[in-house]
């Protein structure tokens, strides 16, 4: 096997032969494993293109995926850790995210001609994070073999040779046709990214590795690069979604079960909302596409949206409000989270075309208010609990005294006026904030808070209200960290030695490229 690099290297890149190969998480299990070694490590990620999104502790907007890479490393959230975020509000149009605010809402075309600008800011957020952290471990985006998207490359192979970084691809082995994902990428790659290239990394490998050894050994020789880690394939393994919904849940044979619906209208964002629901074995999480027909359901739940009036307008051609009438009718609660709070009042009005061209839509009408989006995002950490009126409305023998803990985070344009005076579902502890809505007839939640069943007892208390009795309080922080441990300790098995030694060498960078 071929030497892992000829120089100590403060800044690796991981991109993959696919979308979905697992660059996420081996930046993430490789930020755990070096943190544990007492080294300095941050994420990053120059460009992302997601719908699952995190308020910083600087006050901005980052992908979820460098959250969970930055507790990973034992780091707040910063924006400097995902300096280009674009969130699709349409098949061809994104609002365009830097350093953590909304600059602009471009389509394709525009957004290929910024990326120069764009470029800037990540070099810039790169020096910050190089002045302060010793090892860096990027993320690329997609594939470095998209040749339609290789002019002005933020992303990838752009990226790397702007910083002379050394590149592992990953390909996921599970897809089928690895070796061809390895070595096609790795030849549709000019002279120069391919000498970048120091090996390779295959994941959720299943089976016995003798196999597989004849494919490595063709692949080494093929290409003149180490397979570097070969990691297995991790069951019921959870981290939060980049982007794509996982529906894997494991139900408790026996006791209650509640079951929860939520639909998955065209623009879903923060869909990890419902991540400690699914992980819950006393919730059954159903997400369903808005053109079926709506499951036996205790508890809707209207998700977060980038396109909220033409998310709205699709669930409205899809019969949802005579869905969820009936739902109500027959006894059933519902949450409203952010864009699916706003789409349960009585009118949603985009003047200025922020996400939209639609104007003004009817809401659901369930809910006394209304929301005008405006220009300027909120974006904020709050902490808080369940307000004195919603706890009052628990049953006695729900045990609930307290108000439940709550912290989580807003990500929004809407204003929301209040026809007149409703009681509050949360209370802020931090300066006594009142937020949200709860209906009088008590069936009916609104909030803007992303995160909210995330803490245990938030989440108890708030699966009571919606029916269940028995005690269902997950600790998706605590799950969190357990499987960031458990991947470390599985690439510390699984990964090249020489290649952990290198990220954790306190030898500075050469300033002449090897890499050429």
């Amino acid at each position: 096997m071929n030497a892992v690099v000829d120089k100590p290297f403060r800044t690796i890149m991981i991109q993959g032969c696919t979308s979905d190969a697992g660059k996420s998480v081996l930046v993430a299990g490789l930020c755990r494993l070096l943190a544990r070694k007492d080294c300095s490590v941050a994420p990053f990620k120059p460009q992302n293109m997601a719908l699952n999104s995190a308020v910083t502790i600087d006050g901005g907007e980052i992908g979820r995926a460098q959250a969970v890479q930055a507790m990973a490393c034992g780091l707040e959230p910063h924006t400097d850790f995902n300096p280009i975020l674009l969130k699709p509000s349409n098949d061809t149009g994104a609002q365009v995210i830097v350093h953590g605010h909304p600059v602009d809402h471009m389509q394709a075309a525009k957004f290929h001609d910024y990326k120069k600008v764009a470029m800037a800011a990540v070099l810039e957020s790169h020096s910050r994070l190089s002045d302060n952290y010793r090892t860096i471990v990027v993320e690329g985006a997609g594939s470095p073999a998209e040749i339609n998207l290789r002019e002005n490359d933020i992303a990838n192979m752009g990226f790397a040779e702007a910083v002379d970084c050394p590149v592992l691809l990953i390909a996921d082995i599970d897809r089928g046709g690895v070796f061809a994902h390895l070595t096609g990428t790795l030849e549709l790659l000019s002279a120069s990214e391919q000498n970048r290239v120091i090996g390779f990394v295959i994941n959720k490998f299943r089976g016995d590795i003798k196999l597989l050894e004849s494919g490595l050994e063709w692949l080494e020789n093929r290409t003149g690069k180490p397979v570097l880690g070969v990691i297995p394939f991790l069951p019921s393994f959870f981290l939060d979604a980049e982007d794509a919904i996982s529906c894997e849940q494991q139900l408790s044979d026996n006791g209650e079960v509640l079951k929860v619906v939520v639909p998955v209208v065209p623009r879903i964002s923060n869909h990890t909302d419902f991540d400690a629901l699914r992980m819950n074995p006393h919730v059954d999480l159903q997400f369903v596409s808005i053109d079926s027909p709506l499951p036996l359901a205790d508890l809707i739940i209207l998700p977060g949206s980038k396109n909220v009036l033409e998310d709205l307008k699709q669930l409205k051609d899809h019969d949802w409000k005579q869905k969820i009438d009936k739902h109500l009718r027959y006894g059933g609660k519902l949450i409203g989270i952010c864009g699916g709070f706003q789409m349960l009042g009585k009118k949603l009005s985009d003047p200025l075309s922020i996400e939209s061209s639609t104007g003004t839509i009817e809401g659901f009408g369930l809910l006394a208010c209304s929301t005008s989006l405006q220009p300027e995002k909120r974006l904020k950490q709050v902490t808080g609990g369940l307000s004195k009126e919603l706890t009052n409305r628990l049953k006695p023998s729900d045990g609930h005294k307290n108000t439940g803990l709550i912290r989580g985070y807003e990500i929004h344009c809407g204003i929301t006026e209040y026809e007149h005076f409703n009681p509050p579902y949360f209370a802020l502890l931090e300066n006594g904030i009142e937020e949200g809505m709860i209906n009088t007839d008590n069936n009916i939640i609104g909030t803007y808070i992303h995160g909210v069943f995330d803490e245990p007892s938030g989440c108890k208390a708030i699966l009571a209200w919606a029916g269940l009795q028995v005690d269902s309080g997950i600790d998706l922080n605590l799950i969190r960290e357990q499987q960031l441990d458990r991947l470390a300790d599985c690439l510390s098995e699984h990964m090249d030695s020489r290649l952990i030694e290198q990220l954790c060498s306190n030898e500075t960078q050469s300033q002449t490229s090897s890499f050429q």
